[in-house]
């Protein structure tokens, strides 16, 4: 019998390789000669990276970047397909989680770091790049990350802008001819599963910024500050992508993406499925394993375990999801590839136990359910 495993996290329990063996192991107690291709998944944010290598056999690159307040940090990305893909997680070098709750300001918070890991993956020599960008503590439009790669913005007295959103609205000309020239020779692919422009009630400041600590009247700031921004890059270099879906993700830093670099933004998971070449190991599978922390009826919505079962449906293969807790509204899951969906407690217990024995419950999950499919 053929399994093919891919889930996606477990969140602060599991990573998706570690969800991957617990099956595994489940699958092995009843069916010892089976076939067990492990495929973690994700779907752009957290966890990204470490399933791209981990299920690639890619390798992490660690380097010092610009955090998002001008400090040094530690970033990483990955590296796959023989070192030609960038795999990159825009929050490690310019994310939220790496402020604390009280220095969340994104009038000064920038995307430069991420601009430089863009260069020092350029410096390995890759040809693609892969980069979600969910976590963000930034609403620069991707400032940033462009004067990172080369990209001068200046005032009207020439002198550079520097860091931060709150800044833009002094910007008076764009110039692209220091651009980093291998920028141009690379496909970029962006995960994002969000649809809001980059300006006006459902845009990067007004639906994100809020979390990212700005107030009502920083908010206001920001959308205006992004509109001139946009306004300046049409006018200049006749790019026009401030409605687009997407334009909003991480504070404007998918407008930048698609105006300057070309980028192509997609759904995080349709992105992954492509990179793993997830469809080619599913056909002819017995059965498909997938799952993640919690599947309710949002999981339709683009959430990796959903991913897996439409490309599983293509071929026919029952697909298996398990999950720590199921929600309201799976019921529609079943008409879209889902054949069951498991719960792994065992029963009645706190988070904190829930969380810690996450691998033992899904490998005795799978187990139970690989003795009923062996009868």
């Amino acid at each position: 019998m053929k399994f093919v495993l891919a889930p996606d996290s477990f969140k602060e329990s599991m990573s998706a390789r570690k969800a991957c063996l617990a099956m595994e192991k489940g699958i092995m107690a009843v069916f010892p000669n089976a076939e067990c291709v492990i495929a973690p998944m994700a779907d752009g944010g957290e966890g990204t990276v470490e399933s791209l290598v981990s299920g690639l056999k890619g390798k992490i690159i660690k380097t010092e970047v610009t955090g998002p307040l001008g400090e040094n940090v530690i970033a990483e990305y990955g590296l796959i397909d023989e070192g030609q893909t960038a795999v990159i997680e825009m929050a490690s070098a310019s994310g939220l989680e790496l402020l604390k709750l009280e220095d969340r300001n994104p009038l000064l918070t920038t995307t430069y770091g991420t601009g430089q890991l863009f260069k020092h993956a350029l410096d390995q020599g890759v040809k693609r790049f892969l980069i979600g960008i969910g976590g963000s503590a930034t609403n620069d439009g991707g400032a940033g990350m462009l004067q990172a790669l080369g990209v001068s913005l200046k005032d009207r007295y020439g002198q550079e802008l520097p860091f931060g959103g709150g800044v833009l609205s002094r910007l008076h000309s764009v110039d692209i001819s220091g651009m980093d020239s291998r920028i141009h020779s690379v496909k970029i692919d962006v995960a994002c599963d969000v649809t809001n422009p980059l300006i006006g009630e459902n845009g990067a400041s007004s639906i994100f910024g809020p979390q990212k600590g700005a107030t009502p009247e920083m908010v206001r700031t920001l959308d205006q500050n992004l509109a001139h921004f946009a306004d300046v890059t049409k006018k200049q270099l006749s790019k026009d992508y401030a409605h687009v879906d997407g334009a909003g993700a991480a504070g404007g830093l998918g407008w930048g993406l698609m105006a300057f670099l070309q980028a192509r933004l997609k759904k995080g998971i349709d992105l992954v499925i492509e990179y793993t070449g997830l469809e080619d190991v599913v056909k002819g599978a017995d059965f498909v394993f997938t799952g993640e922390g919690s599947i309710d009826g949002q999981t339709l919505f683009g959430k990796t375990p959903y991913g897996v079962a439409a490309i599983a449906s293509k071929y026919s293969v029952p697909v298996i999801a398990f999950a720590g807790r199921i929600g309201n509204g799976v019921e529609s899951l079943y008409e879209n590839g889902f054949t069951a969906i498991i719960g792994i407690q065992k029963g009645v217990t706190t988070l904190e136990e829930a969380l810690a024995y996450g691998e033992e419950n899904l490998a005795a999950a799978a187990e139970n359910i690989c003795r009923v499919l062996r009868i």
